[in-house]
């Protein structure tokens, strides 16, 4: 389906759910409607609590199909499905039914060998520098670090995804009213990537 993308990859903690919901919000903030689509099975679904998109539990395959199909009758609205760790068979269901496949790593080389495993075996998926350091130094040494290790990747990689404190907010209970507008920011950029690599525009580009 074209306008659901899939937050994946085999290895944990590289920010899947983080990236999840700051691109839900980043839709939000540039005009689209979105639902968070959970499929973790080591988390539990968020309630509605003020956020920005509509967070749905799609953790049984009954309940990712109902969500899909929904989801098909909705033309404006895109989905973000929240993929787990260490589910290489999983992984390539959502890739094969999703129109788009992101695959979030961190500046680490353990993160970077897995995710080069992962490009290699889901070859239009896209990869994501996540928690990227904001220090200049550890920026530069990061960016060595792509330069030696995913050069051949390189037209295949988003912008960083900077870290920012404050995204741990968007997956409180209760999302406060009003988000740093450095995180606003962050969630923007990274929408506006997705939606080019898309093909999609934002309302009013």
């Amino acid at each position: 389906m074209e306008r659901l993308i899939c937050v994946i990859g085999n290895k944990g903690g590289t920010g899947k759910t983080s990236i999840t919901h700051m691109l839900c919000h980043g839709f939000a903030l540039l005009g689209r409607r979105s639902i968070a689509i959970l499929t973790d099975m080591s988390r539990e679904p968020l309630s509605r609590g003020g956020r920005s998109h509509t967070p749905l539990d799609g953790r049984s395959p009954e309940q990712l199909e109902k969500i899909v199909a929904k989801l098909e009758s909705m033309p404006h609205w895109l989905g973000v499905v929240d993929g787990g760790g260490n589910r290489p068979e999983m992984d390539r269901q959502l890739y094969e039914m999703s129109g788009l496949a992101l695959l979030p790593f961190r500046d680490s080389h353990e993160d970077i060998r897995t995710v080069r495993n992962d490009l290699d075996d889901l070859p239009e998926a896209l990869g994501i520098p996540s928690q990227w350091p904001t220090n200049p130094w550890q920026q530069m040494a990061a960016e060595r670090t792509l330069d030696e290790l995913m050069q051949d990747y390189r037209p295949r990689l988003l912008d960083p995804v900077y870290a920012v404190s404050a995204s741990k907010l968007l997956l409180e209970l209760q999302v406060p009213a009003s988000l740093p507008t450095a995180l606003n920011n962050v969630c923007r950029s990274l929408a506006r990537q997705v939606l080019e690599r898309m093909a999609l525009q934002a309302p009013g580009d």
